[in-house]
């Protein structure tokens, strides 16, 4: 069909005397179009009007279409059976050309930033290969929407703790903060609502003050909205990660933050520009960061277990054994974890990333083979016994690893008995007690008492 166009050219040259083989020529249309034009006398283009072969079947359609939850294959199924004769194709361009089962075409639109106004934060999962094993791990991104500035970190997991450390090492990074961080309504940050009702959770909201901005959320289905950040994950997947290995999480992080310095001054063909560049524009315009920035970390509260261990995430951290059995305070920070028993007691461990079981020990909290932990001080009755009879050591030595009763109880009526019994009648007892392996201290009491003569509770004649 010829255009508007065509149509108005073959008119002006036909008013200048051109021939209608020669237009025909000219324009390489055939003679009859040529002829239909100058017959018609017009330039507009003549509207089709013919009937469709589905139009007669148009409210059966509108029925059948949600029947069969708009598949458009079972709709003409259920027409062929009901006597139509038209082709599936014919049913498309029906229901394309009526509006049927279509959501209306919106144009695209763009969003414009002005710097320092909006930073936008989002997460992705990856797989990553780590130490030679394959991980799933979450990709935490944040972008300066003015300037494109990018900066990411890879995660074993993603919880209010994580976002915390990596929103803080983005706003570092970046030296600054924006006005707003815009989200996708993730449940880390948002108590209830989203969109422009959304609330975020009270530690998430005094967290984004302490830094000097507040959390954002697009509506639900509009990811346009932060498409500044949505975008890079696909070239972190298919650039960074793609044939790249790491040694831990560590390795990672930091080849991610070199490969950032990299990205970020190179040039972006759909921005016609460098990141660095447009940042120094925007800088000045960020928000300063606190002259103090606190640590990011997790409290929790632990009690030692009788091996000498606190454990964290099914991970084990050794404490010394003067901790067993105490409770102690459990301070997670990214790189580290800090168990307290107060504030002269601390132990600092290097943090295990993952859950994976692994039990960290300092050598400090565990003795060498062999060497076992250090004597205590000898019981004061132990202390008065060697000082008073030093020939009975032997037996005391003896009676402490072999009575049946509390040591201290023992060592308590042992002492009791040299002070009430004559020294001869109780060193013979033990003597003899030692030499037959006897430590049952109330037979050896007996013993005493038998050898005990009658001088020595001598009593006094009475007057009768």
């Amino acid at each position: 069909m010829l255009s508007q166009a065509q149509r108005a050219t073959i008119l002006e040259l036909h008013g200048q005397g051109v021939g209608k083989r020669e237009i025909a020529r000219l324009l390489k249309v055939s003679r009859q179009s040529v002829r239909q034009v100058l017959r018609a006398n017009s330039s507009a283009v003549p509207q089709i009007e013919r009937a469709e072969k589905a139009t007669p079947f148009r409210q059966q359609i509108l029925e059948l279409l949600p029947q069969c939850k708009g598949n458009l294959v079972r709709v003409h199924e259920e027409l062929l059976s009901a006597g139509a004769t038209f082709s599936y194709q014919a049913l498309t361009a029906f229901c394309r050309r009526e509006g049927i089962g279509q959501a209306p075409v919106v144009p695209a639109g763009r969003y414009e930033f002005s710097p320092g106004q909006e930073t936008q934060h989002d997460t992705s999962p990856h797989e990553v290969l780590l130490g030679g094993r394959k991980c799933q791990a979450q990709t935490a991104s944040a972008t300066l929407c003015y300037s494109r500035l990018l900066f990411f970190e890879i995660l074993p997991t993603f919880q209010r703790f994580d976002c915390k450390v990596f929103l803080t090492d983005a706003a570092r990074y970046m030296d600054g903060t924006t006005e707003r961080v815009m989200i996708d309504n993730t449940h880390v940050v948002v108590l209830r609502g989203s969109g422009r009702a959304m609330e975020p959770v009270p530690e998430m909201a005094a967290f984004a003050e302490r830094l000097g901005f507040r959390f954002v959320a697009h509506e639900i289905g509009d990811a346009n909205r932060s498409a500044r950040v949505e975008r890079p994950f696909h070239f972190i997947e298919n650039n960074f990660l793609a044939g790249r290995t790491f040694v831990d999480w560590q390795d990672l992080n930091h080849q991610a933050r070199q490969w950032c310095d990299r990205v970020n001054a190179t040039y972006k063909k759909h921005i016609r520009a460098v990141p660095r560049e447009l940042y120094a524009v925007e800088r000045p315009l960020l928000k300063p960061l606190p002259a103090w920035l606190p640590e990011v970390y997790r409290l929790h509260h632990r009690l030692v277990d009788v091996e000498g261990y606190v454990s964290l995430h099914t991970n084990r951290y050794s404490v010394p054994p003067s901790f067993i059995g105490r409770q102690v305070e459990v301070r997670e920070t990214r790189d580290h974890v800090e168990i307290e028993l107060d504030a002269r007691h601390i132990v600092r461990h290097r943090r295990i990333a993952t859950p994976d079981q692994v039990r960290v020990t300092l050598p400090e909290h565990r003795p060498p083979r062999g060497q076992g932990p250090c004597k205590r001080d000898p019981h004061p009755e132990e202390t008065a016994l060697l000082a008073a009879a030093p020939e009975i050591a032997s037996y005391v030595e003896n009676l402490k690893r072999r009575g049946r009763k509390v040591i201290a109880l023992l060592l308590r009526q042992l002492l009791r008995m040299l002070r009430d019994y004559p020294r001869e009648a109780f060193l013979g007892a033990i003597e003899e007690a030692d030499r037959y392996g006897l430590y049952d201290l109330d037979r050896v009491e007996r013993m005493i008492l038998r050898r005990v003569t009658r001088e020595y509770f001598r009593l006094e004649d009475s007057d009768d």
